[in-house]
């Protein structure tokens, strides 16, 4: 824009002087006047007669320099003319410039404002998903805790049957083993010393047998405990993959040491899923230590190796 004034004013500038280069004007008629007044008329004063050609050179010349300064006037007000047109120019460009600035300014707070929204828009939506999910994995825990104490009331409930199912197996028992008794002693008051041996011969060997049956009965109670045991603590640290399904079954062969510390772990049984099997293997090896009866006898027989099966509903 700034070349382009320069150039408008250079051309307006040749284009005046052109105008200003004189013409041969024709040589003004020459006019007389006489003022009128109503005041007395004063004498005309003398004037000396002049040639006609000196006149007439002279007002040509008067002419000529009147010519000059209004063609000088005209060129200098063309002249200035432009120069206010370059002032308005330089003014308008002045005044968009401005503009352009303010709407540039004006945008960039509006984008910045809508940067701001999207932002504060994306940060609520952030933290609604975040309070969804809390609740919804506070939700999973409390199921999960319901579902364990559920089981765990189970488990009890099915230890206090069985206790009382073995309390009354072993309270017929005793009634049997007593009336047997009586009625054995009744048959037997007659027997002599021999008769006597014999029955006390008898008892010994019935309590034996009571003792034995009493200790596998004791056996058999406490390494349902402790299977329960391993089964809780085994379910605790298992966690099937994502494609796990209710048909998987893997059964793993655990051997353990007489501290309770594993010896070894084999895969008896297949899932036929890698994960799935692979799982159920590391759950098994993430115990440090199982819970095992104190009776060693107990241990040898049921914990010193056995087999946990892996199922997505159960662990038995």
């Amino acid at each position: 824009m700034s070349l382009l004034l320069h150039g408008l004013i250079v051309v307006v500038a040749l284009t005046g002087w052109s105008w200003s280069t004189p013409k041969d004007d024709p040589e003004p008629r020459s006019i007389s006047a006489r003022l009128i007044t109503q005041q007395e008329p004063e004498p005309s004063p003398v004037v000396e007669d002049i040639d006609e050609p000196d006149r007439d050179e002279e007002r040509r010349k008067e002419e000529e320099e009147q010519q000059r300064r209004e063609e000088a006037e005209r060129q200098a007000a063309e002249e200035e003319q432009v120069r206010e047109e370059a002032r308005r120019i330089e003014q308008a460009q002045e005044q968009e410039r401005e503009e352009q600035e303010a709407a540039a300014a004006r945008e960039r707070k509006a984008q910045q404002a809508r940067e701001e929204e999207a932002a504060r828009q994306k940060a609520e939506a952030e933290a609604k998903e975040r309070e969804r999910q809390r609740a919804k994995e506070e939700e999973q825990r409390q199921e999960e805790a319901r579902r364990k104490a559920e089981e765990e009331r189970r488990k009890q409930e099915e230890a206090e049957q069985r206790e009382r199912e073995e309390q009354a197996r072993r309270e017929a028992e005793q009634k049997r083993k007593e009336a047997e008794r009586r009625l054995k002693e009744q048959q037997l008051e007659a027997l002599a010393d021999e008769a006597d041996r014999e029955r006390e011969a008898k008892a010994r060997r019935q309590q034996e047998a009571a003792a034995a049956k009493a200790r596998e009965v004791q056996m058999m109670s406490e390494s349902e405990k402790y299977q329960a045991l391993i089964r809780e603590r085994l379910s605790q640290a298992w966690y099937p993959p994502s494609s796990a399904t209710e048909e998987m079954t893997a059964r793993v062969q655990i051997t353990l040491l007489p501290t309770g510390e594993l010896q070894s772990a084999k895969l008896v049984s297949s899932s036929g899923n890698t994960a799935f099997d692979n799982s159920a293997l590391g759950a098994v090896k993430s115990l440090n230590r199982y819970p095992i009866p104190d009776s060693r006898d107990t241990f040898e027989r049921y914990f010193r190796q056995f087999t946990i099966e892996f199922n997505p509903q159960r662990l038995q």
